[in-house]
């Protein structure tokens, strides 16, 4: 491995090495082309003009089956085996054992390493074993570039381009550089000729692991949830089997970092059909092995944040997000949902997101260019002069819009047939708030109190909430500001709070339902606000409400917290407006005196779609399936609206769909006055409905829903066209 060589050179001398130590006539090495396609590189024993010639599928033939399942192939009747595949111009027909064993680092496949004999016997574990450990190193040597040459799969690693297909987190596009959130740690040389030296740094290593896990176990407190993660997370670090694997791996010739990779690398590989308790528990194994891997080679420290830097990651918490402040251009992560804690982090601040992007971890290093278009869900690794300048037209026609926009900023939103629109913003963070006054919005139709608990890891104090619902609204220069009271569960569990085990948590136990089952922290919080505003006009509102009576019980809850601040002798609310937030079908059925008890009414959109298309949110598979322009969610949006004048009951839509142009325009023709959204959407929304005769609109809505059409989308497309 040390020897000064080419790429082919050197694989060619690993073939010999393997098959004359192995007393096999063949090995061969099978690496990468693409993600689905294998390459003959390197043989002794088949015809070597099949080497850069035969090419297969991943899970075609038993090269390809080991290449699919990450996993060993050993047989002694390889053409009798399920899934041989013969390939002619190898000549591998003579050959009848077959051993096979996946070249891979850390979830990501390279390519599969073979061993091939005349004589039918089944290859020992030892055998096995040898021959996993030499995989090993050659991923390793593959990662630092030892194999690049002429062709396809010896091109030079993370050096071309790489499109990642993901899907929408937050709409926008960006160009950056990548800033990994966990730094790789590079192998610079996975083989050692002292294995008691490397087994001692190990030992070394490891036990400062298990001092570190200790530390964070005294330092929980009396926290019973938090104690019972780290109790698992510190059982994998006194495993003794885990750290006996790795000094075999030593033993074997491996360093002591190879060796714990090469254990992670197992990990992720069961990680991928591990069912989703097992899968959690290998994650934290995977952790340990991360933070192993840094105390080996001090490698790890991520160092600033650049100028620039979009943040690429597997997943994030919100609270780590946060750390960064805004300083990110955008965020991919490998994992992640529309509906995660990343991803309202990510629309607070308004910067594109890509979830789903798979393998961009493992591809991506920190430096490389990068363009995220949030728009498609895709990310373009380092482009090329092609790709960079269609996307630099992109972003300069985005640009032009924003400056058309801001022309726009202080017009009021009027349409061209004289109906008044208000446009509101949504908010989460004090971070936010600067953006009030330069996106044009009228106000804060949402303000989402969740984040200052999800971000901490106990619940916040009264006094510590007062101060900051206190700054937004000093923020807001008197502006209305309409908050949201907790809404936790589903997607959205506190790190202090015990999760349940619901199989919909969707449909479970949360936000309302919480406040009202568990009424001390919902008191807390209603204490906190009504401090903060000090005798200001005041706006709040009760999230997923689904009947009138969780409505009036919550209100009821308010009403003796606004008698216990009179008794204190502390400031009441100026003027006190209760709102309901209407998610659910039902509300809109509720019974007339609801409308009349209520001040105003949010529509919460992104809840209300899911649960009247019965399509979950964060599952791709249905939820592009429905049409928020569907006839029926029109109708029923034009029922909410006609119940709400009829009690003379104020009504906003407050979701992603407000924010996009010609969903806004469709919710205004069918009579909706008030819709919140992100800053960044407000110039597009206006800019669509200044233009716009909404008496026209809602007669092409008519009309295709007269027309028994599913989707109004088509018919209002064509008449944007026209226009």
């Amino acid at each position: 491995m040390a020897e000064a060589a080419e790429g082919q050179e050197r694989l060619d001398r690993i073939v010999d090495l393997v098959a004359t130590s192995m007393a096999t006539e063949v090995c061969s090495i099978y690496l990468h082309r693409d993600e689905a396609t294998l390459e003959l590189c390197a043989t002794r024993g088949l015809n070597p003009d099949a080497v850069h010639v035969t090419r297969m599928r991943v899970g075609e033939g038993l090269v390809g089956g080991v290449a699919r399942r990450r996993a060993p192939v050993n047989t002694a009747d390889a053409p009798g085996t399920k899934g041989f595949r013969y390939m002619p111009e190898t000549g591998e027909e003579v050959f009848s054992s077959f051993l096979g064993v996946p070249v891979q680092r850390l979830g990501e496949r390279l390519g599969v390493l073979v061993v091939q004999s005349k004589e039918a016997r089944q290859f020992t574990e030892d055998e096995v074993y040898a021959l996993e450990v030499v995989a090993m190193v050659l991923a390793e040597m593959t990662e630092l570039g030892a194999f690049t040459g002429e062709g396809e799969a010896l091109k030079p690693r993370h050096r071309q381009q790489v499109l990642f297909k993901g899907v929408m987190g937050q709409e926008g596009a960006t160009e950056g550089v990548v800033f990994l959130h966990d730094p790789r740690v590079v192998i610079s040389n996975p083989v050692s000729d002292d294995p008691e030296k490397e087994g001692a740094r190990l030992v070394e290593a490891v036990d400062k692991l298990r001092l570190s896990v200790d530390r964070m176990l005294s330092q929980a407190g009396g926290d019973s949830e938090q104690k019972e993660v780290i109790e698992a997370f510190r059982m994998f670090a006194y495993s003794r089997s885990w750290l006996r694997r790795m000094e075999e791996d030593i033993n074997a010739g491996l360093t002591a970092e190879a060796a714990v990779e090469k254990e992670q690398t197992a990990a992720r590989a069961r990680m991928r059909d591990a069912d989703p308790y097992l899968r959690e528990r290998l994650t934290d194994l995977d952790d340990l092995s991360n933070r192993l891997l840094r105390m080996l080679t001090g490698q790890g420290d991520r160092g600033t944040v650049p100028e620039g830097a979009v943040l690429v990651a597997r997943n994030i918490g919100p609270g780590e997000l946060l750390e960064y402040g805004r300083k990110l251009k955008g965020v991919v992560l490998e994992e992640g949902s529309v509906g995660s804690h990343a991803a309202i982090v990510a629309r607070a601040w308004a910067i594109p997101l890509v979830l789903q992007a798979q393998g961009i971890t493992t591809e991506a290093l920190s430096g490389d260019p990068i363009l995220v278009d949030g728009d498609q869900g895709i990310a373009h690794l380092r482009p090329d002069d092609m790709v960079r300048s269609a996307f630099g037209e992109k972003l300069a026609m985005a640009q032009q819009a924003q400056q058309r926009y801001a022309s726009i900023r202080d017009t009021k939103c009027v349409s061209e047939d004289g109906q008044r629109i208000e446009l509101m913003m949504n908010a989460g963070l004090m971070a936010d708030l600067p953006s009030l006054p330069t996106s044009g919005a009228e106000g804060v139709g949402l303000f989402r109190t969740e984040l200052q608990f999800l971000t901490r890891n106990k619940v916040p104090r009264r006094g510590e909430l007062a101060t900051l619902y206190s700054g937004v609204i000093d923020a807001a220069q008197g502006l209305p500001v309409v908050f949201r009271t907790l809404d936790i569960g589903s997607d959205k569990v506190l790190p202090y709070m015990k999760a349940q085990d619901e199989p919909n948590p969707a449909l479970g136990w949360r936000a309302i339902r919480v406040g009202l089952d568990k009424p001390g922290v919902m008191r807390m919080q209603l204490q906190a606000l009504l401090r903060a505003h000090d005798g200001r006009d005041m706006n709040i509102m009760f999230p997923f409400i689904a009947q009138m009576e969780e409505f009036l019980e919550a209100r009821a809850h308010l009403t003796r917290e606004l008698h216990r601040e009179a008794s204190l002798g502390h400031k009441l609310p100026g003027t006190l407006r209760i709102g309901a937030m209407l998610e659910t079908p039902s509300l809109a059925f509720a019974p007339r005196r609801f409308f009349e008890e209520a001040d105003f009414i949010s529509i919460g959109g992104n809840d209300l779609k899911q649960f009247f298309f019965a399509a979950d949110r964060e599952n791709e598979r249905v939820r592009r399936r429905y049409d928020t322009l569907n006839v029926s969610f029109l109708s029923l949006i034009e029922k909410i609206v006609t119940r709400c004048t009829q009690s003379d009951t104020h009504v906003s839509f407050c979701g992603e769909d407000a924010g996009r142009p010609v969903e806004a325009l469709c919710f205004a023709a069918m009579g909706l006055r008030c819709l919140s959204m992100r800053p960044a959407s407000i110039g597009p929304v206006k800019n669509i409905l200044l233009k716009a005769d909404l008496g026209e609109v809602r007669r092409v809505i008519e009309a295709a829903r007269d027309a028994g059409d599913q989707s109004v989308r088509p018919a209002v497309m064509e008449y944007l066209r026209r226009r």
